[in-house]
């Protein structure tokens, strides 16, 4: 069984699904053994490829506001886990980037899950990661609707995109209490 710092390695080496993205591989994820918050969302952005790094876009500043933290904070792998359910960009559709390459959960996902026994809380990302963990019946929207139902380990959230301002604008109960919720629960994990 090879250590959280090989397997890490040997995921960004990865080129499984080479032939299919329209960037070379660069799988895009942060990870540590101490990690008590995963973040689990589609695949990085085009942004997140060029910086190499999770969320280096104007989704990852939401999220961060979402979520009251800091950039160091937020990019400290001792922290926060970024999982997403693919790891490198997957090229952009008419309506956006394309979904994440099937190939690369099944090949990861569980070797690395083994490797964080200390998460307390996995945020859910979007309609991808939602079908992986709930069973992608219902939308973002009747998920997200129902956060109450999966605490206290997971919490479903929409795309912090800025696509998605008309969502955030249609359904206020985000805002007013699934919020707060999520801002109080990560300043608790956060002072253990």
């Amino acid at each position: 069984m090879p250590t959280l710092k090989t397997l890490l390695a040997q995921v960004r080496a990865c080129q499984l699904c080479a032939a299919h993205l329209p960037l070379a591989p660069k799988p895009i994820l942060q990870a540590g053994r101490q990690a008590r918050i995963l973040i689990v969302g589609q695949a990085p952005g085009r942004r997140a490829h060029d910086a190499g790094k999770p969320f280096a876009d104007i989704s990852g500043e939401r999220l961060r506001q979402w979520l009251d933290v800091e950039e160091q904070r937020f990019y400290d792998a001792t922290q926060f886990a970024i999982l997403p359910m693919g790891f490198c960009f997957p090229g952009t559709g008419r309506q956006g980037d394309l979904p994440p390459r099937p190939e690369c959960a099944p090949a990861w996902r569980q070797a690395l899950m083994a490797k964080l026994p200390n998460i307390e809380l996995t945020l859910v990302i979007g309609r991808y990661a939602q079908a992986h963990y709930f069973g992608g019946k219902d939308s973002v929207t009747d998920t997200v609707r129902r956060w109450r139902e999966y605490l206290p380990e997971l919490l479903p959230l929409p795309h912090p995109s800025p696509r998605n301002q008309r969502w955030l604008k249609q359904n206020p109960w985000f805002d007013a209490e699934l919020l707060p919720y999520l801002r109080q629960r990560v300043a608790a994990i956060g002072e253990k």
